[in-house]
C-alpha cells in the first residue's frame, strides 16, 4: 500500500493538506516536531470523515530523528512505502539581517530546507526503484519567489528550495517521480496571525488571504496521477499578487 507523508501536518495549511489526501484515499502519515495534541485532532477528524491517518514525530532539522523515525515506521509496515512526500514543515523567525541572531538564520534554514534535504533523500531510496509514479510536493512560497523584507532567512531557505525542486526533477524523472513546488502567498494560517491582514489585503489583486484548502487542493493535483506529466514546475497561489 502506498502512503503519503506531510511533514508538519498537524496544523496550518499541512493540516489542510493532510485532510484533503485522506479525503482522496491516501493513508496519511502526519508528522510532527512537538504539538501532539494537535496532531492527534487532525488525526482524529481524518479517522472521523471514514480516513486512515497515523502519526510520525520526528524534528524534520534532524537527520538522526528523521532516519530513526523512517527506519521504525518501515518495520511496522513491511510491505508498505510512502509513494508521496509532501514537504510542507517550516518555520518563520523574523528579523531585519543586520540584528538577526545566528540561531534566527539557522532555525529557519535547518527546518525548512536542510529539512527537504534528510528526509527526501531518505524516502526516495525506496520510491525511485519502484517506477510506481511516486510524487513530491515541496511547499515554498511568496517569499522564495519575490523576497520580504525581515525575512532574509525564510526568503533564503524558499528560494533554495525551489532550485533543489526544479534540480531534482530532473534526476528523477526517468524513476516516474515529479517533483512540484508550491508558492502560496498570504493564506490564513497560525504563520500569518500577526501580520498586519488589513493593509496586505491592499496589495493582493483578490482582495484577500487565501484559504489553506485552496493550497490543499492544488497538492491534490500535483499528487494525482492526472499531473504525471508535470514536473520541475513552481505554482504561485496568491490571488494575484506577483513580484
Amino acid at each position: 500500500m502506498k502512503y503519503a507523508l506531510v511533514t508538519g501536518g498537524s496544523r496550518g495549511i499541512g493540516k489542510a493538506v493532510a485532510l484533503r489526501l485522506a479525503k482522496d484515499g491516501w493513508p496519511v502519515v502526519i508528522n510532527y516536531r512537538s504539538n501532539e495534541e494537535a496532531a492527534q485532532a487532525t488525526k482524529a477528524e481524518i479517522e472521523a470523515a471514514g480516513g486512515q491517518a497515523e502519526l510520525l514525530p520526528f524534528d524534520t532539522s534532524s537527520a538522526k530523528e528523521i532516519e530513526t523515525a523512517i527506519d521504525r515506521w518501515e518495520q511496522q509496515h513491511p510491505d508498505d512505502y510512502i509513494g508521496a512526500l509532501v514537504n510542507n514543515a517550516g518555520i518563520r523567525r523574523d528579523n531585519v539581517l543586520f540584528m538577526m541572531s545566528d540561531e534566527e538564520w539557522h532555525q529557519v534554514l535547518d527546518t525548512s530546507l536542510n529539512g527537504f534535504f534528510y528526509i527526501t533523500r531518505r524516502l526516495l531510496k525506496h520510491m525511485m526503484p519502484r517506477k510506481r509514479g511516486g510524487r513530491i510536493v515541496n511547499m515554498a512560497s511568496l517569499s522564495g519567489v519575490k523576497g520580504l523584507p525581515g525575512q532574509s532567512n525564510y526568503s533564503a531557505a524558499k528560494a533554495a528550495l525551489i532550485g533543489a525542486t526544479k534540480a531534482l526533477a530532473q534526476e528523477v524523472a526517468p524513476r516516474g517521480v515529479t517533483v512540484n513546488a508550491i508558492a502560496p502567498g498570504f493564506i490564513e494560517t497560525d504563520m500569518t496571525k500577526g501580520l498586519p491582514q488589513g493593509e496586505l489585503v491592499k496589495l493582493i489583486p483578490t482582495g484577500r488571504f487565501g484559504r489553506p484548502e485552496e493550497v490543499a487542493a492544488l497538492t491534490s493535483f500535483l499528487i494525482s496521477d492526472e499531473a504525471a506529466y508535470i514536473t520541475g514546475e513552481v505554482i504561485n497561489i496568491n490571488g494575484g499578487l506577483y513580484t
